[in-house]
């Protein structure tokens, strides 16, 4: 890309935001020229806002952005003045970032979010760039209803699913029927670190609001389809789950079961996750793992300390599959959940948004 396209980060004094920021930081086609954050931050440097609340540990603010006036996010105008699109890491409420995000994408300023608020708005699409590139082809019958020639919102799912939802995508042929899982999930998935929440030294919380919601229903969007200016979410496979907080600062892991109308063989599994590629690796997008998931020998692998920096936090890695006496398999599966599960996700949608050409030069 000759001149890389210039965004503004929602939110980016959050954790999620400071991860857009970082890995923004060195990517070859986007450049940070805004950040925007809550009325209490703005007019101070990113510097001076973020002073005492950076949360990515050794990693150091980049110095690019340093001096960025930080804008209120309710100052739209201002925000999108000079950028190309936006990335949206807003905490607010689903009401207000509905709202706000809309606004966005009416100043024909297009709009990849990491929030939940738009992930069930008939029109807009949930990508993960892997498993659905298609749902892009949406976006005309949204701006239509927006009434906009350029501007549009995308979201990326959650985080918890990237655990295992691509395993199940790999597996399409052999049609996953039933599934439970559980999900391990770190405590950065709460936008904190073990400073902000001491109490989760050493314990485990058997409860995170919404997303068990969330793990049952947000694979079946993945695996829907189009139809008369909306996106259907698939019928299948059931899935139930359960969603435990657990003292792990990144990565969700996912303990899985899953029952096949067409019951492959074990080695077949394997095979499939090995060689599962998508669109972002024929395009060579920036951010695409080289090899989205892989599967690892070791019985006592994937491991959170080991493994969940795999492909640069992009890749999915998957281990412990074999024959259950319930369902067909088991297996588990770790994905780090503010780099693929987040940040990193809306990153490589926004690649593809690219060169699909939804995403231009202003």
């Amino acid at each position: 890309m000759s001149e890389k396209l210039r965004v503004a980060v929602l939110g980016g004094t959050g954790m999620v935001g400071q991860r857009f920021i970082s890995l923004l930081s060195d990517h070859p086609w986007f450049t940070v020229a805004g950040i925007a954050a809550s009325p209490r931050s703005a007019g101070m440097t990113y510097e001076e806002a973020i002073n005492g609340r950076w949360k990515l540990g050794d990693i150091p603010v980049p110095e690019a952005v340093r001096g960025i006036t930080v804008e209120s996010v309710e100052n739209i105008d201002k925000v999108v003045s000079d950028v190309d699109f936006v990335f949206s890491a807003l905490a607010m409420s689903k009401e207000e970032i509905k709202a706000i995000e809309e606004q966005y994408a009416r100043t024909e300023t297009p709009v990849v979010s990491n929030n939940s608020a738009h992930r069930w708005t008939k029109d807009v699409p949930m990508i993960v760039p892997e498993i659905n590139p298609e749902h892009a082809e949406i976006i005309p019958a949204q701006r239509r209803r927006l009434g906009t020639e350029r501007g549009f919102i995308a979201v990326k799912p959650n985080c918890s699913i990237q655990s295992y939802a691509p395993a199940l995508a790999a597996w399409k042929e052999f049609v996953p029927t039933k599934v439970l899982a559980s999900t391990y999930q770190a405590i950065s998935g709460a936008g904190k670190n073990f400073g902000d929440w001491p109490e989760m030294v050493g314990n485990i919380i058997p409860f995170i609001s919404g997303e068990e919601e969330k793990s049952e229903k947000e694979p079946l969007r993945i695996f829907g389809h189009i139809e008369n200016d909306e996106i259907v979410p698939a019928a299948s496979p059931l899935i139930t789950s359960q969603c435990i907080r657990v003292p792990v600062l990144y990565g969700h892991t996912a303990s899985v079961f899953v029952s096949f109308e067409k019951k492959p063989e074990k080695e077949a599994l394997i095979e499939k996750l090995n060689s599962f590629a998508g669109l972002p690796q024929q395009l060579g997008l920036p951010s695409a793992p080289a090899q989205f998931i892989r599967y690892m020998e070791e019985e006592n692998r994937p491991q959170v300390a080991l493994d969940v920096d795999y492909e640069r936090g992009m890749g999915i890695s998957v281990g412990r599959l074999r024959e259950d006496t319930i369902f067909d398999y088991k297996f588990v599966g770790l994905s780090h959940n503010t780099i693929r599960g987040a940040a990193g996700g809306a990153v490589e949608c926004a690649e593809l948004l690219v060169k699909q050409g939804y995403i231009t030069k202003k």
